[in-house]
């Protein structure tokens, strides 16, 4: 069964091959290359923040903005095909996203003040606890787990994408973006489910560590886990808003 997350799937590491004597891939040496890229995120945050402080106009990141999203998906792209790429790739994404996240959540903070230390708190918080709950076996990525999961997470992306197409005709689906409880209750259900993939992505690492996988494919799942992570990130802060704009 597949991972949710399209970067970390059972597919991913069916041609990867490693030689007799050639470093292999460990969850130690994932988890630090997780932790450069996090910090490399932070840089690129903190540089789109700073531009957006010194002006307080989203012009300011607008473009900064664009190209961490666009640059960021064609990015993504290249390393999900040319994964031995990642060591160089992952950290370039990484980058771009800072910039992304950056932009968006300076605006955010301007909105409503202290919404990024909280979306930030719950977004690791819950990385960490669901983390901790995978390592004692209370959660485990059994198949129908996985089943359920990648429906959900599919059905969101269509959902995301007819929304998008829509937006080209002035209009949108209606409800969900909006902070009506309906607009809550879908935040809050992209919520879970985009932490719920948190939950394949440990899976499938650990899997994937004990498989002995060539070492460059540490930079790869770092990658794939940052994925999760930034879209966890977003609907947090999206789902925050809503409640907030209500007050």
């Amino acid at each position: 069964m597949r991972a949710s997350n399209p970067t970390l799937n059972a597919s991913v590491f069916n041609n990867v091959k490693v030689f007799d004597n050639s470093p292999v891939m460990t969850l130690e040496g994932t988890v630090n290359k997780t932790m450069m890229l996090l910090l490399i995120v932070f840089l690129g945050a903190f540089f789109a923040w700073n531009q957006f402080a010194a002006t307080q106009s989203m012009s300011s990141v607008s473009g900064l903005i664009a190209l961490g999203g666009i640059g960021g998906f064609i990015t993504a792209m290249i390393t999900i095909f040319k994964k031995d790429w990642s060591p160089i790739t992952a950290p370039i994404y990484a980058g771009l996203e800072g910039l992304l996240l950056g932009g968006i959540s300076a605006y955010f903070e301007t909105l409503y003040p202290g919404i990024v230390f909280q979306a930030v708190l719950l977004t690791f918080g819950t990385m960490f606890g669901l983390l901790m709950a995978y390592q004692s076996g209370k959660i485990r990525a059994t198949e129908n787990f996985k089943l359920g999961v990648f429906a959900a997470t599919a059905g969101i992306g269509i959902l995301y994408l007819v929304s998008f197409v829509m937006g080209f005709f002035g209009t949108t689906i209606p409800y969900i973006h909006e902070s009506g409880m309906i607009g809550i209750g879908f935040s809050g259900f992209v919520v879970v489910i985009a932490a719920l993939n948190l939950v394949l992505d440990f899976d499938f690492i650990e899997n994937a560590a004990n498989s002995k996988v060539p070492k460059y494919m540490e930079w790869y799942a770092s990658f794939g886990l940052l994925v999760t992570l930034v879209w966890l990130y977003l609907e947090i802060l999206k789902l925050l808003a809503k409640l907030r704009s209500r007050k």
